[in-house]
């Protein structure tokens, strides 16, 4: 056996492993948020060794980094993938906030919206895993704000695009927190109602609204 295969195989592993664990981490830090997040805590909650979670992440905020990423990919490959498939404007913009609205009302991650469980525990702070669940979610709001400024741009609604950004958003992480609180999935209904009403008023085709049927 040559020494490439052994590395190959020993890093396919680890690469396994490495996921797994982060699998339990997401949904960990959604709940508990990434201040709960250590190597002792991810080893009670996934069975794991302490030593193995230590092996493949060296440090708490190593730790908190990946799980931030983990995360981001997640979050990226349940909303903003699949929403590609419509062109660019209202309509990706409807599909977002729809797929927005199901990951969270599906929990994806045990405690709902991950990044909405995250921000709360930085959003006073500064460093590297502060740092990190900023730009996801400056990303996330950039993208959305550029479908209304594209629509504007062509004449598919009449809106401010910051002021629009800003109450869509605001209706997907009210469903999100409420939904949690109350241990009820009708906030994702009202939510999805109000954004229809939103881009209504704003001037959005029909098709477009319709993509928001939950």
């Amino acid at each position: 056996m040559s020494i490439h295969v052994v590395q190959d195989g020993r890093r396919a592993r680890g690469d396994a492993s490495r996921r797994i664990v982060l699998d339990s981490a997401t949904d960990l830090a959604s709940v508990e948020g990434l201040d709960g997040l250590t190597i002792g805590r991810l080893a009670e909650a996934s069975g794991s060794s302490k030593s193995s979670i230590a092996t493949l992440f060296r440090s708490k905020e190593g730790l908190q980094l990946a799980t931030v990423e983990a995360a981001r990919e997640i979050f990226t490959a349940q909303i903003v993938e699949p929403a590609r498939e419509h062109p660019r404007g209202v309509h990706r913009l409807a599909a977002l906030l729809r797929n927005s609205l199901a990951y969270s009302k599906e929990r994806v991650f045990a405690g709902g919206c991950f990044f909405a469980a995250t921000a709360a525990d930085v959003d006073s702070k500064s460093g590297p895993v502060s740092d990190a669940v900023r730009a996801a979610l400056v990303d996330w709001y950039g993208y959305l704000e550029a479908q209304i400024r594209h629509a504007v741009a062509v004449g598919e609604i009449d809106a401010d695009a910051e002021v629009l950004a800003f109450e869509l958003v605001a209706l997907n992480e009210e469903a999100n927190a409420r939904s949690l609180l109350m241990d009820d999935e009708r906030p994702y209904a009202l939510a999805a109602a109000a954004i229809r009403a939103r881009l209504r008023a704003a001037g959005a085709a029909e098709s477009a609204v319709s993509l928001l049927d939950l």
